[in-house]
């Protein structure tokens, strides 16, 4: 039986030299890669109680989507700034290689109390996802776990995140 990790492609030398970029497009579009990928972050999810699911743009909305559709629950999405519509709260954050970046959350997105599940692709330096746990907080929400399909380990994102129940379905050792 396959692995979700069966159907990552791995791009040497992407975006620059010496990473191994980790692609999932080559998930997304095999039925059985995608299902595997859906229900593997499912299963992180078994025992948790949670009331929503937020995602930050655009592959945490791409993996969070079916997650709430599979567990009915209301998904949320995070996005880059100046995507939104209604007024917003924000946080700047900084990328994996150096520069900085903003993501928003809409204001009423998520009501006092509520439990919230984040969701992405990867966790690198873990600074968007960080950046996004802040905003739930910021609106009254709590962060009752984080779920990535792939994990750089060697980028130590989980100490940015070490407040919080992390788990990713793929753990590379390396960047």
């Amino acid at each position: 039986m396959k692995k979700v990790e069966d159907y990552v492609r791995s791009i040497e030398n992407f975006p620059e030299e010496g990473i191994i970029f980790r692609d999932i497009t080559t998930v997304l579009k095999d039925k059985e890669g995608l299902k595997l990928a859906i229900d593997s972050m499912s299963d992180l999810l078994k025992d948790i109680e949670f009331d929503l699911i937020a995602g930050t743009e655009s592959r945490g909305f791409i993996l969070g989507m079916p997650l709430a559709y599979q567990l009915d629950k209301g998904f949320i999405p995070v996005r880059k700034k100046g995507k939104f519509p209604c007024e917003t709260v924000s946080k700047e954050y900084e990328l994996e290689y150096g520069d900085k970046s903003v993501i928003e959350i809409h204001k009423d997105a998520i009501l006092p109390g509520q439990k919230v599940v984040l969701v992405d692709d990867l966790i690198a330096t873990g600074g968007t996802i960080e950046a996004a746990a802040q905003l739930v907080e910021e609106l009254g929400g709590e962060v009752v776990k984080i779920i990535f399909l792939m994990e750089l380990a060697g980028l130590n994102g989980r100490e940015k995140l070490k407040k919080y129940d992390v788990d990713s379905v793929i753990i590379y050792e390396g960047k």
